[in-house]
């Protein structure tokens, strides 16, 4: 028999990511803080609209992606009480590591398993299926919850024990917050020396300057179009958990340093709902 999937958290990461579940035939229901999205997800693909997480009692895994720790913790407590044992919980938010531990030893005491398993590739990742995906817990249980995975992504790699796959996400993101600094910085120096972008942009790629950020975000941000994307505001979230960590191992991170204090001035600018491209705009001004 195919494994029964939920997933709940239908933004712009989870609702394509359900789309895939659901061409392997295993998506059974959908829910969303917004019940309208759900709704709207579930006529379109023929599954049921969770009023609560009741309506996911019969899945055999329950895929979350949520924006923040107290609503992953909120959803794994509601489904700890109505999942069947044996009943896997694959969480692809980006939270704290202590919070994927909570979770895991809730779920624990129920008989249920938990994946802490952030991704990384952007919308555009989730869209074309290509996501990758860095995962912490047992591996027995990544083993059985794998299929569902593979459905939407590039790349699966199990990293260790419960907490690694956001640890494994913390890197990731101290390398992100580092490019997109050196791509606004060096795209806004060039705006003010008058370089043509149609030309600058492609010699860029072509070199050692290459990057994803650069290649998906060049010549949006150039044109000023910052719809996202990912969240200036969920990038500072992000770097705020990076930070307690960093702080927890007695390293200095300066690149997350300036980072936290550039996204919290875009916030300061109402900009929390702008991709993180926005961050060119501190930087035009930075080289005024």
């Amino acid at each position: 028999m195919k494994m029964k999937v939920g997933v709940i958290g239908l933004g712009a990461m989870g609702a394509p990511m359900a789309r895939y579940v659901h061409s392997k035939g295993l998506l059974t229901a959908v829910g969303n803080r917004t019940q309208s999205k759900a709704d709207a997800l579930a006529a379109e693909l023929e599954v049921r609209a969770a009023r609560s997480a009741a309506n996911f009692a019969d899945c055999d895994v329950v895929v979350l992606c949520v924006s923040l720790d107290a609503d992953v913790l909120e959803n794994v407590a509601a489904l700890a009480g109505v999942l069947k044992p044996g009943a896997v919980v694959i969480d692809h938010s980006t939270v704290a590591v202590e919070t994927a531990r909570r979770a895991s030893a809730m779920l624990a005491a129920h008989d249920i398993g938990f994946l802490d398993a952030p991704v990384s590739g952007g919308v555009e990742g989730a869209r074309n299926g290509k996501l990758s995906v860095m995962v912490g817990g047992d591996i027995d249980t990544f083993e059985r919850a794998q299929p569902v995975i593979e459905c939407y992504a590039a790349r699966i790699t199990h990293m260790g024990s419960t907490g690694a796959g956001q640890a494994t996400k913390a890197v990731n993101q101290v390398l992100v917050a580092g490019i997109n600094e050196a791509v606004c910085e060096g795209l806004a120096l060039g705006e003010k020396l008058g370089l043509d972008p149609a030309k600058l942009l492609p010699t860029l790629m072509a070199g050692a300057a290459s990057n994803w950020f650069l290649d998906k975000r060049g010549a949006t941000m150039l044109r000023d179009e910052f719809s996202p994307g990912f969240k200036s505001a969920h990038m500072l979230k992000d770097l705020r958990i990076v930070q307690s960590i960093a702080q927890g191992s007695g390293l200095r991170l300066a690149v997350i340093e300036q980072a936290l204090a550039d996204y919290a001035e875009l916030l300061e600018r109402g900009m929390g709902e702008s991709d993180t491209s926005a961050l060119i705009t501190i930087k035009r001004g930075a080289v005024a």
